[in-house]
């Protein structure tokens, strides 16, 4: 039971050393036990250069959280490894680990659910439950790196929820990842994707922090978006656009748009143009996704004669653009397409566990 003790693995170091010597505990023990609970220990009996005395006041008052494997499935096509975990009060969620040229790169959730509804997204369709911790979104990566026996280089918030809906938990857990005594994984090889909570991109704007912002834009305007993303009728473009050039400036940092390619809905010329006009001039780049089939939704992908037309009228306004590369679809592990698990009954692949 976790109830009424102290979540120990959402504790950054500061805060851990001061619980420890409030316990009377030398100052050396705190990174001892930070770096027990970063290389992924589910009980504080694996802390085996602790005290056996101290190991049982933790038990009495702390717990450690743990994403434990409920399913596994490998993609037939690409490798890509698709895991449904479990935590302490049984909710689940999807987390994905791809396969690059540069490494592995972990797509983790940060809420079970989410409340953003957007019509082409199967996590929205099956409601939300909760946020998840700074030590369950760690957590994610950690059973994915013990199962592999690999290192995690690259980290996207781009799985289940919506990270800015849980900014708190996201930001603490962006703190422990990049940690020096944690998985010391930098901020340039994190990116956060977001619908479009504009409050919270300007918050995350003053942190200049170093990681990729992801905006999942969809479309042109705000007749298209509004019919597609419910959230752009709380935050409509122009709000939007306008918190992304602050961020981009108040950064640095170049902004990545999402913008996935639904046939007859935003792929026209018309709609290109448009979306040229008004990102024109910022520090950004596109990302085009030709949208994968969701239960519940007949959105059908681009042809690629759209695609290709699409990338022209964009480069023709100096503005980059690239087609994303679809990993794991076979198994239901492409962008948009992570369930909880009552979701998730139709996924093929290679069934592992």
């Amino acid at each position: 039971m976790t109830e009424n003790k102290t979540d120990i693995k959402s504790m950054n170091e500061i805060e851990l050393k001061t619980m420890l010597m409030e316990m009377g505990q030398p100052g050396f023990r705190s990174g001892q036990v930070y770096k027990w609970l970063h290389q992924g220990v589910k009980s504080f009996d694996e802390m085996t250069n602790i005290p056996a005395a101290l190991r049982q006041k933790l038990v009495e008052n702390c717990y450690i959280s743990h994403a434990a494997i409920e399913k596994k499935l490998i993609s037939a096509y690409d490798g890509t490894v698709k895991y449904l975990f479990s935590f302490a009060d049984g909710e689940t969620v999807e987390s994905v680990v791809m396969k690059y040229h540069h490494g592995y790169t972990s797509c983790v959730s940060t809420q079970v659910g989410c409340k953003m509804g957007c019509d082409f997204c199967a996590t929205g369709k099956s409601g939300f439950r909760r946020n998840l911790t700074a030590s369950e979104i760690l957590s994610q990566i950690q059973t994915e790196q013990q199962d592999n026996g690999i290192r995690i280089s690259n980290i996207v918030l781009m799985g289940m929820g919506e990270p800015l809906d849980n900014y708190e938990n996201v930001i603490r857990f962006l703190e422990l990842v990049s940690s020096e005594h944690g998985l010391n994984i930098g901020m340039r090889h994190i990116s956060l994707s977001t619908c479009g909570i504009v409050p919270r991109i300007y918050d995350l704007a003053e942190k200049k922090l170093q990681l990729t912002l992801s905006v999942s834009l969809h479309a042109p305007n705000d007749e298209i978006r509004s019919r597609t993303m419910p959230v752009n009728r709380k935050y409509p473009i122009g709000e939007l656009l306008k918190a992304c050039r602050y961020y981009a400036e108040k950064t640095g940092r170049r902004i990545s748009f999402e913008y996935a390619m639904i046939d007859g809905v935003n792929d026209s010329d018309e709609c290109a143009r448009e979306l040229a006009g008004r990102i024109r001039g910022m520090l950004a780049h596109v990302n085009l996704i030709p949208v994968n089939s969701v239960s519940g939704s007949d959105y059908r992908k681009s042809r690629g004669d759209r695609l290709k037309s699409f990338i022209q009228i964009l480069e023709r306004s100096g503005i980059t653009a690239t087609v994303r590369r679809t990993l794991g679809s076979d198994i239901n592990a492409s962008c948009g397409q992570l369930r909880s698990a009552a979701g998730n009954k139709k996924a093929k692949g290679e069934m592992v566990q």
